[in-house]
């Protein structure tokens, strides 16, 4: 069985080029539909540290660390992670690649020999560099094809969704679309 492992950010977003009030992230969406789709459970990286609220002071934050290889801390995981073979990886494109609490993460818990399915909210950078990073990140990881959602169609992504799950099925992740 596969584990959905994400990062999101809630409250002010950039969404069609207007700061909006988002009462959940994007990608938590996004992750959410994909662990009901593949029978898992959906395990938030959650930073020890909150985010702003406010979009620029969250850009700022997201730039320094970036800028200072920062590693953001998070709440401890469950340990059943290490047991995973499947892993899906949820986040957010943040100034043009993974957010570091997402490279922290994946410095931190083991990842030789899982297949990691990665995928990313944005609002029109795609992954950005963000595959780069992972495949440096996790060399003895098998990284597959990854599933990039605009923010703003978050939640009408159901059939983009479906159709990139095919490889998980593929690799022996599902039987029949079942767990």
């Amino acid at each position: 069985m596969a584990k959905v492992v994400y990062f999101s950010r809630k409250h002010e977003n950039l969404i069609n080029g207007k700061i909006e009030e988002l009462p959940e992230g994007n990608t938590k969406i996004v992750a959410i539909k994909i662990a009901k789709m593949i029978h898992s459970d959906a395990i938030e990286l959650s930073p020890v540290t909150n985010y702003p609220r406010g979009y620029f002071e969250a850009v700022e934050v997201a730039e320094k660390e970036k800028r200072d290889q920062l590693r953001p801390l998070f709440h401890k995981l469950s340990d059943q992670l290490k047991e995973e073979k499947h892993l899906f990886l949820d986040f957010p494109n943040w100034c043009g690649g993974m957010p570091k609490i997402v490279v922290n993460f994946l410095k931190t818990y083991y990842m030789k020999e899982k297949i990691i399915y990665p995928f990313c909210t944005h609002e029109g950078s795609a992954f950005g560099n963000s595959l780069f990073e992972l495949k440096e990140l996790c060399s003895e990881a098998k990284i597959m094809v990854g599933l990039p959602v605009r923010g703003s169609n978050a939640y009408k992504a159901d059939d983009s969704i479906k159709n990139w799950l095919v490889q998980y099925q593929k690799n022996g992740g599902m039987e029949n679309g079942k767990k």
